[in-house]
């Protein structure tokens, strides 16, 4: 155990715990809640401009505090592991996390375990057991191609720019945003506070000829690189699976002087309500570990962040064997 990675871990949480009480919270009138979530945040092989890394996978620091700031506990999903340790692991968490990168989302072990979980989360969440999945950047593109069965995507000219998004009809009355304040909701849509950090996206046009796309998600916002329309957020119609190819977790917790971070008070308030929106969802689900050794021994708090510096993509690392 890392004694300054875990005070700093506890310290950040508990400051952002308390902005998120400030904050108002969806109403789940006559519906249980699990007040101890534990979500789970998919690893992914190291980036290739890792010259230095402490193992053969990673979490980005900044993903584990932005659940953590909401009111959720982390347990790493490690890649290489069998079917039947997936399928254990799902049973024990209340929601799952894909977090951006740069690993392919066809062939990586990545992939591999996203596609595991996707498949458990449908079947689950058909049975009336409620099981939330939110993708970001790498994490959203991963779902395109779990849910219409092939890689769909455009090149764009979208790596390091912050853009406001252009909400959609379907945003207002949108599981994700309908309780998100109107002043956050007018900043998100005005001023460039959505940190965009990637090559790849689902065009407007590209999701509309695909019918299982189409289907299956909303679309809540689009952008342009001034050439291409994107989808820059969905959520599912039947499932609460939810998708951001911005990166609301760096505008709170990662530090890289380079074009499109954006930490003024409406960025880091976007933060607050992602996360927070995000662990509501995984407070209805009661997933859990056979006994209390098992989950301490599961918990991201065994692990120690590695610091990378601020002038790399991210500031900490988790990293695995």
């Amino acid at each position: 155990m890392c004694s300054s990675a875990l005070v700093f871990s506890v310290v950040t949480s508990f400051t952002f715990v308390l902005c998120c009480f400030l904050l108002p919270q969806p109403v789940y009138p006559c519906i249980r809640l699990n007040n101890r979530p534990i979500i789970g945040i998919l690893a992914q092989e190291n980036q290739k401009s890792d010259l230095h890394p402490q193992g053969i996978s990673y979490i980005a620091a900044s993903y584990v505090k932005h659940l953590e700031a909401a009111g959720a506990q982390v347990v790493p999903v490690r890649i290489n592991r069998t079917e039947d340790e997936y399928e254990k692991l799902f049973y024990s968490i209340n929601g799952l996390l894909l977090p951006g990168g740069e690993v392919d989302i066809e062939r990586s072990e990545f992939a591999r375990a996203a596609k595991i979980f996707y498949n458990l989360a449908i079947k689950a969440n058909d049975e009336s057991d409620y099981f939330p999945i939110w993708g970001t950047c790498l994490g959203f593109e991963q779902l395109t191609v779990l849910t219409s069965g092939k890689n769909i995507l455009t090149v764009t000219k979208t790596e390091g720019v912050a853009l406001p998004l252009t909400f959609t009809q379907a945003a207002k009355e949108s599981r994700l945003f309908k309780t998100f304040p109107k002043d956050l909701l007018q900043a998100l849509s005005t001023e460039n506070i959505t940190a965009n950090y990637h090559d790849w996206s689902l065009s407007l046009q590209n999701y509309t000829n695909n019918n299982k796309l189409q289907s299956f998600y909303k679309i809540l916002s689009t952008n342009t690189d001034g050439h291409t329309e994107f989808i820059s957020t969905m959520e599912a119609y039947k499932y609460p699976f939810y998708a951001v190819q911005w990166h609301p977790e760096r505008n709170a917790f990662e530090w890289v002087q380079k074009t499109g971070m954006a930490h003024s008070p409406s960025a880091v308030k976007a933060s607050f309500y992602t996360a927070s929106f995000f662990v509501n969802e995984a407070r209805r689900n009661f997933h859990h570990f056979a006994t209390k050794t098992e989950e301490l021994d599961a918990l991201i708090y065994n692990y120690c962040p590695a610091f990378k510096g601020q002038d790399v993509a991210f500031l900490q690392k988790y990293y695995f064997d």
